[in-house]
C-alpha cells in the first residue's frame, strides 16, 4: 500500500475513482496499486517524472539494497594514475567582458 498526505484528501474521492480512500491518520490518503506522477505508466509502486522536493525526512527501509536506488559504489583509485590524467588536463582561463561578468555576478578577469 501507499500513504500519501495531501492537503485536501477529499480531492482524490469520487464515484469513478474507488481506488483512493480516506486513511486512518488525518490529511491523508489510501492507495492499492502504483501511483504515477507524470506519467499514466508507473512500474513500481511510486514512479515520479520530474523533480521532487522533499521538506521534511524520507525514510528508507533497511530491507533495501543501495543498488535498488542506483547508488553508485566507490571504490579507491590509483592515485598516481589519476594525476597523470590530471596532467594531461587541458586548462584555459576566460576573460569576461565586463558588462557580462557584472550581470552575472563574477569578476570579469
Amino acid at each position: 500500500p501507499v500513504s500519501l498526505q495531501a492537503s485536501n484528501p477529499g480531492q482524490f474521492e469520487s464515484d469513478s475513482d474507488v481506488l483512493w480512500q480516506r486513511a486512518q491518520l488525518p490529511d491523508t490518503v489510501f492507495h492499492h496499486g502504483r501511483v504515477g506522477i507524470n506519467t499514466d505508466r508507473p512500474d513500481e509502486a511510486l514512479v515520479v517524472h520530474g523533480n521532487v522536493k522533499v521538506m521534511g525526512v524520507v525514510g528508507i527501509s533497511e530491507a533495501i539494497s543501495p543498488w535498488e536506488f542506483h547508488v553508485p559504489v566507490l571504490s579507491q583509485v590509483d592515485t598516481t594514475e589519476q594525476l597523470k590524467r590530471i596532467s594531461r588536463m587541458r586548462l584555459v582561463h576566460y576573460n569576461y567582458k565586463p558588462e557580462f561578468a557584472a550581470t552575472v555576478g563574477i569578476d570579469s578577469t
